[in-house]
Order: structure tokens, then C-alpha cells, then sequence
């Protein structure tokens, strides 16, 4: 498993518990309860550590590489999941993943980012830093999800959309604003889930939703730690106190009503039981694609807009 900085303790002694077990198998030694008291000191650490996680802490958990992403959802949750590719302009973009299946006896309509697993998979996927013709992939999903009465559900998971010379040449803002405007538009329920990270504009696209989760250990926020450091104090090193201020955890949103539920995660976080978070993540997307089918498709427009409307205006008091 991978360690995170502040893990290092948590790695000793889960380092040691495997020495132990190795030497147990390898010889006649009985040290199953010296296991047992080391896998129980591990296990409250672990629980003490992640009960009082900084907000960069979480930034670092959320970027974790081996939390699950859309593949791994998709997989889990999605039966006779049919890829939709292309965006009938320019071309396909791997960041962005779209498609039809099963969900619980119903059919959806999918769409998430992809960061990929390994090098090859990263690099294929861009780091799920979405182009133009990812979003304008999604906003061609989305329609054709409203042609035929289909939910949309999107799983986030971006630092943020590709910031390179030709996807501005080709209008990345514009079609970041366009798939907004698609979100907010279509007539049919809308469900987003934050499952990493929620990096600005590349995240909003896919997330002006009726309604919107987010694992417990995952960000939301307008601009990276790093990058709002850049800004305001010309260094990176400072990126620590801009996630403070930033107020990206799941639990500050929740407390401002920018999200709308939090999804508990495993003890030590998404990373160490891919499978039990996917199924808590499917049982809230559940519930809430029930809640929503039962509105016609003008309240939930109506819905979704008086939600994001209404929060501009609490911003404003």
C-alpha cells in the first residue's frame, strides 16, 4: 500500500505486523497475540489520525492513487455499461468517460472523469484533466439522456481541465460553460458524486446537479491548494493555509449548503476498501435517483436552478 506523509507511523507498525506474520509462517513461533495487540495499537491510530484530518490532509487523501475511479464505479455498479465516444466536433477525450448501463434495474446514463491507475492509464487519460471535446462529450451524453427520459449520474474526480494552448484554441471556458448550462438545462434527474477530487470549472461542468454528494474524504473547491499559493503569495509552499481558507472538505460544504450530503469512507479512507465505498456511494446514488424520478421533468429544471440560484444569494447576505 501506498503511505501518505503523515501515515508514517501508521506504516511501522502495520510493516511490523507483516514481519511477524512472515516469520510465523516460516517457523513454529506462536506470536498471533502479539499480532492481535499491533493490529489493535495500528487500528486506533489509524482511527485517531483520520477523526482529525487537516483540510490539506484531505487534499492529500483525495489524491490518493489507489482510491477507486469511474472504471472501478462503473465495474462495480453498471451492468451492459456501452462507452458513448466522440463529440461530433473534434474528436474522443480519454479524461472524460461516457456511456450507458444498468444501474439497479434501471437504465443511466454515465459520465465521470478518469485519472487512470498506472503510467500508462494516467497518461492515456490525461490525469483526468478533461479538453474541450471531453465536456462537449458530456454535454452530447447529457442531451441525449433527456431524449429518452434517462437519469444522468457523473462521478467528478479532476484537479481540473486541461489547461494546454490548444484546448484554449479550441474554447475549453466556453465549453466549460456550455456543459454548465446543459446541467442546469436538461429535464431529466441529475446526480452527482464527488469521488476525488472536485478541481474548479473542469468539475462544475459535471456538477451542477439536482443533487450533489461527496466521499467523506474528498475536495471541492474553485482552484487547488497550490494554485490559490501561487497567487496570493507568489510560492507553492503555502499551499497547506490556502487549503484552510479554501474551505474544500466535504464537511465545510455540507455546512454551507454547497453539497448536499457526505458520504462516509472506510476507516483510513476510499483507498484501503475500494469495494464498501463503491456500495456506499451506489446506495446513496440509489436513493436519490428514486427521490428524484418522481418529479416531471420541469420541477426538476426548476429544482436544480432555484438550488444554485438560491446559493448565490445566501453568498450575498
Amino acid at each position: 500500500m501506498h503511505f501518505l506523509d503523515f501515515e508514517k507511523p501508521i506504516a511501522e507498525l502495520e510493516g511490523k505486523i507483516e514481519e511477524l506474520r512472515h516469520l510465523s509462517d516460516t517457523g513454529d513461533m506462536n506470536i498471533a497475540e502479539e499480532v492481535s495487540k499491533l493490529q489493535a495499537k495500528a487500528e486506533r491510530l489509524l482511527r485517531q489520525t483520520y477523526a482529525k484530518l487537516t483540510p490539506w490532509q484531505k487534499t492529500q487523501v483525495a489524491r490518493h492513487p489507489e482510491r477507486p475511479h469511474f472504471s472501478d464505479y462503473v465495474d462495480r455498479l453498471v451492468e451492459d455499461f456501452t462507452p458513448l465516444c466522440g463529440d461530433r466536433l473534434f474528436g474522443e477525450d480519454r479524461a472524460i468517460i461516457g456511456g450507458l448501463g444498468r444501474f439497479r434495474g434501471h437504465t443511466c446514463m454515465w459520465i465521470g472523469h478518469e485519472k487512470g491507475h498506472d503510467t500508462a492509464t494516467r497518461v492515456r487519460h490525461n490525469f483526468g484533466m478533461a479538453r474541450p471535446e471531453g465536456y462537449r462529450k458530456a454535454q452530447r451524453l447529457m442531451r441525449m439522456a433527456e431524449r429518452f427520459g434517462l437519469p444522468v449520474i457523473t462521478l467528478v474526480d479532476t484537479p481540473g481541465a486541461y489547461p494546454g494552448i490548444g484546448a484554449e484554441e479550441r474554447g475549453q471556458a466556453e465549453a466549460i460553460a456550455r456543459a454548465i448550462e446543459t446541467c442546469l438545462d436538461i429535464k431529466v434527474p441529475l446526480i452527482s458524486a464527488v469521488i476525488g477530487e472536485g478541481g474548479s470549472g473542469g468539475a462544475i461542468a459535471l456538477a451542477s446537479a439536482n443533487t450533489v454528494v461527496m466521499l467523506e474524504h474528498s475536495i471541492y473547491s474553485v482552484i487547488s491548494p497550490e494554485g490559490c499559493a501561487s497567487i496570493l503569495w507568489r510560492s507553492g509552499d503555502q499551499a497547506k493555509e490556502a487549503a484552510e481558507a479554501l474551505r474544500l472538505t466535504a464537511q465545510d460544504l455540507h455546512r454551507l449548503g454547497v453539497i448536499d450530503h457526505v458520504v462516509t469512507e472506510p476507516l483510513g479512507g476510499a483507498q484501503r476498501d475500494g469495494t464498501a465505498t463503491i456500495d456506499a456511494v451506489g446506495r446513496v446514488l440509489e436513493r436519490e435517483m428514486m427521490s428524484l424520478r418522481e418529479h416531471d421533468g420541469p420541477t426538476l429544471k426548476r429544482l436544480r436552478r432555484d438550488k444554485f440560484l438560491e446559493m448565490g444569494k445566501q453568498g450575498l447576505h
